[in-house]
């Protein structure tokens, strides 16, 4: 719950963004520190404990990217126990799977991440192992700034493994984009060093690499977490099995001198308290400032974390804290924070880095296609249902396309040989990726059962595309290989590319164990997360509505929708008191008889209370029904909303709700961590709320409820008619100043008796009237029903200042609450006209 680690540097974005994990990071200055002659000694003492640490990382977004055998991901380890415990960082190994270790002397272990803590960024792997050389570390009080220092890892390539850099301890007690204290140093720490070890001229580690600072001129600024945070970790590990972390329930703001890097002259300002929280029941409130936590003095969030975490939960800490002008200091009993545990699952395929070992072909089951499967053949973007697919060459001589798309088998080779090329010229300049600039060989090659069209050109200046095209049962296959100039002029490698060409089938094998089937298509449920940690599944046919920002989602039909909104809990909010809130507005919005609310149902959802509302509405014609699910988690409340056409209320349409039911689920990792408070607007929103609405050319203003929305008329760029719309009603000011006052009452006389002759069942009533505090007005009050829908409408049509107006007020009767119609009424009555400008 209270997110006591979460703070958005705003003013320094730009600058904190370059700091980067550097697993990821792009090449960077080597080290200039000078070597002297102690050093070698003391690596050859220590690289025995580091480790080189390699494996395939996972990817939700993207699964594709899991089977690419050349897709890995390395980092570095310390030895810290004989046995094979090894510590590394948490992001180096957090989405990892099929770990293997491979320790200083070449040999390789298959290991497993068993602990993971990503606020300090530390983490456990584990290799059954024995006789293994832990390393030794520093005390923290013999870290100097200055001393010399080398850091021991895995840079830019895991052939690179034990590479060793050398700089200096350039400074401490840094806090960048980090929950503890780091230590800065100059030694060089490039991609893959990430969780090896930084070691003094002793031999003794004093921190784990951890990250680099990469910009355009700037070298050599990397840091790495202090031993005392790691052993402070490592204890928690071995007597938990985890960090124990105190919570106090505070969200803490530090100013704006420690925002920018300043020395700090204030405390922590309290920005937000956790109802029920140790810091609620001891009497922190918002707004106050947090000075020291036990003897002491916090005035970062790394200061606060740096004392916080010499406690543990149920233990009492004094808290001072600055309430107006005064400090006080409070006795808290801590809570325990709760994080999400983090679980660790091989892949399918087995252990193996190479996931396709033994695969010797390639292809799709689903469109049925198969071809050889080189080592250097790198999977790359693929269409989600399969029909395209990108391969490339790991030495970059080659990519390779194919495509598949309806087409009639009927097609002649000479219009399939125009299809691949676009016409039927010898010459083409396409701006097209793919396309030949300059054909070079056109043919239809009858080849046994499977012909097909072969163009073969050059691309540009690059190199040559050959593009080859086979018709079969209903589609069009087509096969494109582009090929660097220098590998295409290489005879040997050209019989291996058309070799491979030469492979492709238009056949799947399912029994052939060599054969490796990519096809992603699934007529399954898919799953859907946002940047609120929310995911559920949806059948694949429906499809996320783009322009809503991902909350809205369609069936194939668009009968039925998806809708999800994410709002912070205010606090002292309940899940009860939210959805009598939610209840009491549907409500407020139609008269009994037009609506249905059904009593809440209890139930779990993400691990949490929460409660299902079925609801229906309608406005005459149709019902419109739904269900509606809420819960409260992490400060945040979810609700999920399906939307239905009452008479489709079946047995399917029950399974996808208890396929909703049993699939949502919130992940607090996969939560943007730039997420702050989100107010619910309904929370704030009073219904009976207006604007002033002026319209300058046609003289006249009007008080609008809030809540209405505005809608001008595009036909008149005037606005001559201005709208103001509700559900279930609207009112229209039409303004003209050309036509008098006995001109428009006639028309409508004429407009409403030719109404009445067409339908029996319009019915009207005009009078002679004054509004508006004694305008002279003409007034017509209508009662009628348009497709099923029954609604009142009364129109006034009146004149001022040579302008006519004509105001219509109509609302439907499922619609027609005494609010409603009481804000209609007074919208109208605010009527009031402007003075002409002089």
């Amino acid at each position: 719950m209270g997110n006591w680690n979460v703070f958005k540097k705003k003013g320094f974005a730009a600058l904190l963004a370059a700091f980067m994990i550097v697993t990821w990071q792009g090449p960077a200055p080597a080290s200039a520190a000078e070597v002297n002659a102690e050093i070698p000694k003391v690596i050859e003492k220590t690289t025995p404990s580091v480790v080189a640490i390699i494996g395939k990382p996972s990817y939700d977004a993207d699964k594709a990217l899991e089977k690419n055998r050349f897709n890995l991901a390395h980092g570095t380890g310390v030895i810290v126990a004989s046995d094979g415990v090894i510590v590394t960082n948490a992001h180096v190994v957090k989405d990892m799977k099929n770990i293997v270790v491979v320790t200083s002397d070449g040999t390789t272990y298959n290991g497993h991440a068993t602990n993971v803590d990503e606020e300090s960024d530390l983490a456990l792997v584990k290799i059954e192992a024995t006789g293994l050389s832990p390393a030794t570390f520093a005390s923290s009080s013999d870290i100097h700034v200055g001393e010399t220092v080398a850091a021991i890892g895995t840079p830019i390539s895991f052939a690179l493994r034990n590479s060793v850099t050398v700089g200096i301890v350039s400074g401490l007690d840094r806090s960048v984009s980090s929950q503890y204290q780091l230590i800065q140093t100059d030694a060089a720490i490039n991609p893959g060093n990430s969780g090896g070890a930084l070691i003094n001229m002793k031999g003794e580690v004093i921190g784990i690499n951890t990250m680099k600072y990469a910009d355009f001129g700037v070298e050599n600024l990397g840091f790495a977490i202090p031993v005392d945070t790691v052993q402070y970790v490592l204890k928690h590990f071995q007597l938990y099995g985890k960090v124990k972390r105190p919570y106090l329930g505070l969200e803490l703001e530090e100013s704006w001198e420690a925002v920018v890097g300043l020395p700090s002259s204030t405390g922590l300002r309290v920005a937000y308290v956790d109802p029920d929280s140790p810091a609620a029941a001891a009497g922190i409130e918002q707004d106050d400032l947090v000075v020291s936590i036990g003897p002491s003095k916090v005035k970062t969030l790394v200061d606060y974390n740096e004392a916080i975490k010499k406690y543990l939960p149920d233990e009492k800490v004094d808290v001072s804290i600055q309430s107006g002008g005064s400090v006080v200091t409070k006795s808290v009993t801590l809570g325990e924070a709760l994080h999400t545990e983090t679980k660790w699952t091989q892949q399918a395929d087995g252990e193996d880095l190479d996931a396709d070992r033994g695969k010797t072909k390639i292809g799709d089951s689903h469109f049925g296609w198969s071809m050889k499967y080189p080592a250097g053949l790198v999977k790359g973007r693929q269409s989600e249902d399969g029909d395209s697919v990108n391969f490339a060459d790991a030495k970059g001589e080659f990519s390779l396309s194919i495509q598949v798309e309806t087409e009639s088998d009927e097609l002649s080779p000479p219009a399939l040989l125009a299809k691949l090329t676009g016409g039927g010229e010898d010459e083409y300049d396409y701006d097209d990726y793919g396309t030949p600039s300059t054909i070079l060989e056109r043919q239809y090659v009858k080849r046994g059962e499977a012909p097909f069209a072969k163009i073969v050109g050059r691309s540009g200046d690059d190199g040559y595309i050959q593009t080859r095209g086979y018709l079969h049962e209903g589609k069009l296959y087509t096969v494109q290989l582009f090929v660097s100039k220098d590998a295409y002029n290489n005879n040997f490698k050209q019989n291996s590319f058309n070799d491979l060409l030469d492979s492709f089938k238009l056949a799947f094998n399912a029994k052939d164990e060599s054969l490796r089937d990519i096809s992603v298509y699934s007529d399954e449920n898919t799953t859907y997360t946002n940047e609120y940690g929310l995911s559920f599944d949806l059948p694949s046919t429906w499809q996320r509505a783009g322009y809503t920002g991902g909350s809205t989602f369609f069936s194939d039909d668009c009968s039925q929708m998806l809708q999800v909104e994410v709002t912070s809990a205010s606090s002292g909010d309940t899940l009860a008191a939210w959805v009598q809130r939610e209840r009491e507005q549907f409500e407020a919005q139609y008269v009994p008889e037009y609506r249905k609310v059904e009593k809440p149902e209890e139930l779990t959802l993400a691990g949490v209370p929460a409660l299902k509302v079925a609801f229906a509405a309608s406005l005459g014609n149709k019902w419109k029904a739904g269900y509606s699910l809420f819960f409260m988690k992490d400060k945040y409340k979810y609700e999920v909303q399906l939307n239905y056409p009452q008479e489709e209320a079946d047995a399917d349409l029950q399974e996808l709700l208890q396929t909703l039911v049993s699939t949502i689920d919130v992940d607090k990792n996969s939560m943007d961590p730039e997420l702050g408070f989100i107010q619910d607007l309904d929370e704030l929103m009073d219904p009976d709320r207006t604007v002033t609405y002026k319209n300058a050319k046609y003289k006249y203003a009007l008080q609008i409820p809030e809540i209405w929305t505005s809608s001008k008329s595009y036909d008149n760029k005037d606005q001559a008619r201005q709208s103001f719309l509700f559900t279930g009603g609207y009112m229209t000011i039409d303004a003209d100043n050309q036509a008098s006052y006995e001109e428009a009452v006639k028309d409508a006389d004429d407009e409403q008796k030719k109404s009445q002759e067409n339908d029996s069942e319009y019915r009207y009533t005009g009078s002679e009237t004054t509004i508006l505090g004694g305008l002279k007005a003409k007034k017509y009050e209508i009662n009628y029903v348009t497709s099923k829908i029954p609604y009142q409408e009364t129109v006034y049509i009146f004149n001022q200042n040579q302008i006519t107006y004509t105001a219509t007020l109509r609302m439907d009767e499922a619609v027609s609450t005494e609010a409603n119609e009481a804000r209609l009424a007074k919208a109208f009555a605010s009527f009031r006209l402007l003075e002409a400008s002089k």
